[in-house]
């Protein structure tokens, strides 16, 4: 899956391309391995790395609002069985806010 911007858009049709490049940058090789450029939802492990190293490392938010943010994106793809990494990401910082600060 190397399109982010269009799976991005499945959730946000007007998604800033700029920002998708940017969360792919930051995720680097990560994005290389099938596994890791996709988010399990349904492991606690999984999510508990989201949350301390994007919501706190990168967007500098944690604690309850963390967990709603990736609450409410794990919702959002709750139909789709392969979670791209990036539009997971993508989706938990627009719940939070934080496009425009990446």
């Amino acid at each position: 899956m190397t399109d982010y911007l269009a799976d991005v858009q499945k959730y946000d049709s007007g998604a800033d391309e700029a920002v998708v490049n940017k969360i792919v940058r930051h995720l680097g090789i990560a994005l290389r391995n099938r596994d890791s450029a996709l988010v399990s939802t349904s492991d606690p492990d999984e999510l508990e790395r989201v949350r301390e190293r994007w919501c706190e490392k990168k967007l500098g938010v944690g604690g309850s609002e963390a967990h709603a943010a990736i609450a409410a994106a794990a919702k959002a793809m709750a139909e789709d069985r392969s979670k791209s990494r990036v539009t997971f990401y993508y989706l938990v910082a627009k719940e939070l806010g934080k496009l425009q600060t990446l």
